[in-house]
């Protein structure tokens, strides 16, 4: 057997980057052991757990080849294992929860309204529903002091942090945290305090997803399967729209349903790490770091009986942007007991597709732009590029694309009506 110059190449090439492997994760592991020297001997016991998890991840972030999928076992979902929202609030019927009008201030916080919606829900039904709310190590201390204001609310909060998987340094490979924050959800008692007191079922959501209320008609048809096909898992799932750049889809996978996300690694042209999304920021000092997630979606094929459901897009309504923002301010919404639903007096369901520029980007900045929220009831489609700002009362319909090309200025009058136009250039309207 003869082997060739390219040969010896790839086989030293292969055994320099397995080196290499192996040196970042020895120096991982010597810097999280650095790390539970932080803090005392208990909290370092609870802190190995989550360093444990992070551990394998680590590793399988730095196996730069093997899939984690066999594509030739994907398959589509079975047909009935995505049921449709109006199939089970069909047979959810007599679970229907009466609704009563509550006026909300425009200044309410996601959290102002995630209160409102649960303390609804607790006055209705005379129930005790507590809310928990998943923080970052970095925030816990400010988000403690929020939730004093919350006191006198009939809403048990508690929160936790979040599984502490450190940041890495992009260059070093090497986490950039020096010191330990406090515990994760199963991990810090949480879970099992919950568990003791009956509880049996918990509705997971972002916070700003202002769509994602506790749905009766969800919980109605979880709860009355038969035991010997009891469903331990239940995902919402959506229509996409030409607005989603991100998230996953449910794909059959040797006989349980998997969560494929499109923002997970692409290895090879067939590859792909299922578990692992890696996130990559910087930080306000420059710094280049990666955050290495896995979705919560993705524990769906730890259970048994898993499904899916279609719900109508208005479940779906994540504020992740300036242009998000703008949508949920607008009178597109209303808004009633903390739940924001789509205006009667919209004629279409469908949310208009919004893009709002650089000089909408950040939120006090975006605030400055409009003197009042335009009128978008009519609207389909907005692009707003450059510098430009919004009279009072403004009316927008159909397609509407406001550039103002660099060093030029655009002012939208007040009271102005601008349906399928196209505005460029240089427009300012002046007091005298």
């Amino acid at each position: 057997m003869s082997l060739t110059v390219a040969d010896l190449t790839r086989g030293a090439m292969t055994e320099f980057q397995e080196k290499l492997r192996q040196q970042h994760e020895e120096s991982m592991h010597r810097e999280l052991e650095a790390l539970l020297n932080t803090v005392n001997k208990a909290e370092a016991e609870i802190s190995r757990k989550d360093f444990s998890g992070f551990k394998d991840i680590f590793h399988r972030f730095l196996q730069v080849k093997g899939p984690s999928v066999d594509w030739a076992k994907i398959n589509r979902p079975p047909e009935d294992s995505i049921q449709p929202y109006e199939k089970i609030k069909a047979k959810a019927w007599a679970a229907r929860a009466p609704r009563v009008s509550s006026a909300v201030r425009n200044e309410n916080t996601f959290l102002d309204l995630t209160v409102q919606q649960i303390e609804h829900l607790n006055k209705t039904f005379n129930a005790d529903v507590p809310l928990v709310l998943m923080n970052s190590f970095n925030t816990d201390e400010d988000t403690k002091k929020i939730l004093q204001k919350y006191k006198h609310h009939r809403v048990n909060i508690h929160t936790f942090n979040q599984s502490r998987y450190p940041r890495i340094n992009k260059e070093s490979l090497l986490p950039i945290a020096k010191n330990i924050g406090t515990s994760c959800f199963s991990n810090c008692g949480l879970l099992d305090k919950l568990i003791a007191e009956g509880k049996e079922y918990i509705f997971v959501s972002n916070i700003d997803n202002l769509g994602a209320t506790v749905d009766l008609f969800i919980l109605h048809h979880l709860m009355s399967q038969p035991a010997d096909k009891r469903c331990e898992f239940i995902m919402e799932v959506t229509d996409k729209t030409r607005a989603d750049v991100k998230g996953g889809t449910l794909i059959q996978y040797e006989d349980h349903l998997r969560l494929l996300e499109i923002a997970q690694r692409l290895h090879e042209k067939n590859a792909m790490d299922l578990e692992i999304i890696v996130n990559q920021k910087t930080l306000d000092g420059g710094l280049n770091i990666i955050q290495l997630e896995t979705a919560v979606g993705a524990a769906i094929k730890s259970f048994n009986n898993a499904m899916g459901v279609n719900v109508p897009r208005s479940r779906f309504l994540p504020v992740k942007t300036s242009s998000d923002l703008l949508l949920v301010m607008s009178n597109l919404y209303s808004l009633d007991a903390g739940s924001l639903t789509m205006s009667k007096k919209r004629e279409f369901p469908t949310t208009p597709h919004v893009k709002l520029g650089s000089s909408f980007t950040k939120v006090q900045e975006f605030l400055t732009r409009f003197e009042s929220i335009p009128d978008m009831l009519e609207l389909d489609h907005l692009t707003v590029s450059g510098d430009v700002t919004f009279g009072k009362n403004v009316s927008l319909k159909g397609t509407v694309i406001i550039i103002a090309n660099h060093g030029d200025r655009i002012d939208i009058p007040a009271g102005a009506m601008l349906e399928n136009k196209i505005v460029s250039g240089n427009l300012r309207i002046l007091d005298h």
